[in-house]
């Protein structure tokens, strides 16, 4: 395309946001911030535009109010709009830039997540284009340039393991929040931060992997990979695997998300070969980290679980950073509330609702379980 490409990011304050805002300060004459939107942090969001030139309206507080970042997400000049907002809040965004028929380099998995079906009619109807930044999916959607989409055999996703990788069950029941927050090779927000303590995030990401990418669960595998080296993996019908290797650096999915199909010219994570060391794999621990049971299940059950599932984590993800319930109760609150069944979701106040339900009784069970 001729000229920078013009870009809206949505939670340029967070992890996301300022790792992007990084790419873009170092390729200025490509990319131009057209807006910004924050929860929170004012003082940091007013810097932002004044480095970057983003009128006062255009860099907006959003808060609770989730019709800001749908004005900001459909903006007629934007050209992409990266979504990097935390949680489900993300949803309104995303349809709204889809609807648009904007580029959405996606990293708030919890909207495709909970919405899946009703997002990818929108992205069909709009004809917008979802180009994901988070690793282990940037990873999928990279290696899947060597074949044909009939061709995929299986995908791997790679998990960290996170800070509580090899600890039985009965360990983690002295884990506290200053340990789940401790994770050993990526920084993040603390909310993502806890759903990697718990795989819950591995969980979301299998099924973000199904409604990206077109494949069923029982193609899609998880794999613990301490190292955090190779981010994700295709195997094709004749036997091939094709890998993304990287050392833990998200500016290289961000700035993939940002330009696709062109990478950029500078190298963010390149592998020294002659440091690496040894890369290993295992299975992860089903039995200490049930979330990811629980994510297969909701995945495979379809509907309104997926909803569930997300809803219900953040809330119990919540309760544990509040210290009000201790680190194994997040999974047990989840399957609690997924229990009390799902119901199914045709559009988007369907989506709305399951989330809402979820939340409900997530904060029931959790009261319950304090005042016992």
């Amino acid at each position: 395309m001729s000229g920078p490409r013009r870009v809206v990011l949505l939670g340029s304050t967070g992890s996301i946001g300022t790792q992007a805002l990084d790419v873009i300060r170092s390729h200025r004459d490509e990319y131009d911030v057209v807006a910004l939107a924050t929860g929170i942090n004012a003082e940091l969001l007013a810097a932002q535009a004044a480095e970057f030139g983003v009128p006062s309206d255009r860099a907006l507080l959003a808060g609770t109010r989730p019709e800001v970042l749908e004005e900001l997400a459909s903006l007629p000049e934007a050209d992409v709009v990266l979504n990097g907002v935390v949680g489900f809040a993300g949803l309104p965004a995303t349809i709204a830039a889809l609807t648009a028929g904007k580029r959405l380099a996606l990293a708030n998995k919890e909207s495709l997540i909970a919405g899946g079906p009703v997002v990818n009619a929108v992205r069909r109807a709009g004809g917008g284009e979802i180009v994901p930044v988070d690793s282990e999916h940037s990873a999928i959607y990279q290696a899947l340039r060597s074949g044909r989409a009939s061709e995929v055999s299986s995908i791997v996703l790679t998990a960290s393991g996170g800070p509580f990788r090899g600890r039985t069950r009965e360990e983690l029941e002295r884990v506290g929040i200053a340990d789940a927050l401790a994770h050993p090779t990526w920084s993040m927000g603390p909310k993502i931060t806890i759903d990697s303590s718990t795989l819950m995030n591995k969980g979301l990401e299998v099924i973000e992997a199904h409604e990206l990418f077109g494949v069923s669960f029982d193609q899609i595998e998880v794999v613990v990979h301490p190292q955090s080296v190779v981010h994700g993996m295709v195997t094709f019908c004749d036997g091939a695997t094709i890998a993304q290797l990287s050392m833990p650096d998200m500016r290289l999915p961000i700035g993939l998300g940002l330009g696709a199909p062109d990478r950029l010219d500078q190298a963010f994570g390149p592998v020294d070969w002659s440091r690496i060391g040894t890369l290993t794999f295992e299975p992860p621990d089903l039995e200490a980290f049930p979330c990811l049971t629980l994510a297969y299940a909701a995945g495979r059950t379809g509907g309104g679980a997926p909803a569930t599932l997300s809803g219900a984590n953040e809330v119990a993800v919540e309760a544990f950073l509040a210290g009000r319930i201790a680190w194994l109760a997040i999974a047990e609150i989840v399957d609690e509330v997924l229990q009390h069944g799902t119901g199914n979701v045709d559009d988007v106040p369907d989506v709305l609702e399951a989330d809402r339900v979820a939340r409900v009784r997530a904060a029931t069970v959790i009261e319950k379980r304090v005042a016992a």
